[in-house]
């Protein structure tokens, strides 16, 4: 049975959503436009898939007034997830780990009861797999837990078909490319099943970092949150990729920075490894200028003491090892 004052705070929540805009970017070679998904009520992509997941737990009854929600989150979604409970009344413990953004950690703080932070390295020199054990820890700790687990749940992936790929298929008429940052797969998955639903010609391009295990490569340790990931989740095997771009670390923040400096967006990590897979894969293109999408998956706000930090990432590479384990 739906509980009856839920249902009446999502539908709050999913007032607030408008279609975000579409702008063109100056570019020598490309017909380049940004999706601008900063624009949304918490600033990223991952509202969207926030929204949905927690809408249908409580169209099925699997979230109720009574429950309290758990989630691993390198940020984003733990932004998203922390403000929507609110709105409803329900508890909300996010799982994170050192590489959260310092502001996104201070936010959660101050939006939660409980946050879990895991800092003890798993055995591919990341923390998502200590990060997943924790919330199955907290699962049986937890009186009536729900666990939206964004890595497989297919709600996240329908949350980019019928609201995001809706909106790009209604924008433009033409979509040769469309570069997509893949760290849990859900939009990635939601969106080429929409393009290629629609417009089967649109090649999906997608983007991983270097350190990630998602498309083969060997996992090791990543400091920017939001793309790449140490698993392969299995929303990534629902999505129609056509090309994979691996974009290192640096060169994501200096695309951030190109982005700000050049175009005036600023942006996140996820959307600066998006403009630097373009400008690699189509580096000494001289043919008829194709229509090429990416997202500006999040603002740059929260990177403001990070990538947008000069040495940031030299500082970072020169710490120890970080062990143990705690709460908070």
């Amino acid at each position: 049975m739906i509980d009856p004052s839920l249902a009446g705070r999502i539908d709050l929540i999913g007032s607030r959503f408008t279609e975000t805009p579409l702008v063109r970017l100056e570019h020598d070679r490309l017909r380049l436009y940004a999706k601008l998904e900063l624009n949304n009520p918490h600033g990223s992509v991952k509202d969207r898939s926030a929204y949905l997941m927690l809408r249908r737990a409580i169209e099925r009854a699997e979230l109720t007034a009574a429950s309290t929600v758990v989630e691993s989150s390198s940020g984003n979604l733990a932004i998203s997830l922390a403000s929507f409970c609110r709105i409803l009344g329900v508890p909300f413990v996010p799982v994170i780990d050192p590489t959260i953004n310092p502001s996104t950690e201070r936010f959660l703080r101050a939006a939660c009861d409980q946050v879990e932070k895991v800092t003890e390295r798993d055995e591919t020199g990341g923390f998502l797999r200590n990060r997943l054990l924790a919330v199955r820890r907290l699962e049986s700790a937890l009186g009536n837990p729900y666990w939206p687990n964004q890595y497989g749940n297919m709600d996240a992936a329908d949350a980019h078909e019928e609201m995001t790929g809706a909106e790009l298929s209604r924008a433009l008429d033409r979509i040769d490319y469309l570069f997509v940052g893949v760290g849990t797969g859900a939009t990635v998955a939601g969106l080429s099943r929409r393009m290629k639903q629609r417009r089967p010609q649109t090649r999906i391009v997608a983007v991983d970092a270097e350190g990630s295990a998602i498309f083969g490569g060997s996992p090791g340790a990543r400091r920017i949150p939001g793309i790449g990931s140490s698993i392969r989740p299995p929303l990534v095997d629902q999505a129609q990729i056509d090309d994979v771009v691996t974009v290192s670390e640096s060169a994501t923040v200096d695309a951030c920075h190109r982005l700000l400096r050049r175009h005036g967006l600023f942006a996140g990590g996820s959307s600066g490894s998006a403009y630097a897979a373009i400008e690699e894969y189509f580096q000494g293109y001289r043919g008829p200028p194709p229509s090429v999408v990416f997202l500006a998956v999040d603002r740059g706000t929260a990177y403001a003491d990070t990538i947008y930090r000069p040495g940031w990432l030299d500082e970072w590479a020169a710490r120890p090892a970080v062990t143990g384990r705690t709460r908070g």
